[in-house]
Order: C-alpha cells, then sequence, then structure tokens
C-alpha cells in the first residue's frame, strides 16, 4: 500500500514539474491583454503561408 501511494506521489510530482510551465505560458498567452499580439502573429503566419497545391 505504501509503495503504490509512493509511485502515486512520484507520478504527481513528475507531471505538476513538467506540465507547470507549458500552463503558466498557456494562462499567460490567453490573457487578454496578450490577446492582440498573438493574434497579429497568427494572422501573419496564416496570411503568409505558401500554397502547397500549385494549379
Amino acid at each position: 500500500m505504501f509503495l503504490l501511494l509512493f509511485f502515486v506521489l512520484l507520478i504527481q510530482s513528475l507531471t505538476y514539474w513538467i506540465f507547470e510551465p507549458l500552463a503558466s505560458f498557456l494562462q499567460y498567452v490567453l490573457e487578454i491583454r496578450a490577446f492582440p499580439i498573438v493574434a497579429l502573429i497568427s494572422l501573419f503566419f496564416l496570411f503568409s503561408a505558401k500554397n502547397i497545391e500549385k494549379n
């Protein structure tokens, strides 16, 4: 039982250690004040992509 509890706590701590920076970054990016910058960058990449199929 203690071995199982140890593995569960280990998995939870490793998951937090791996995904916490990503969650923190996404929380910052998805804030309202940073939305215009993200929108401009996404529109730039959307319209600057080269056409894959050339007729």
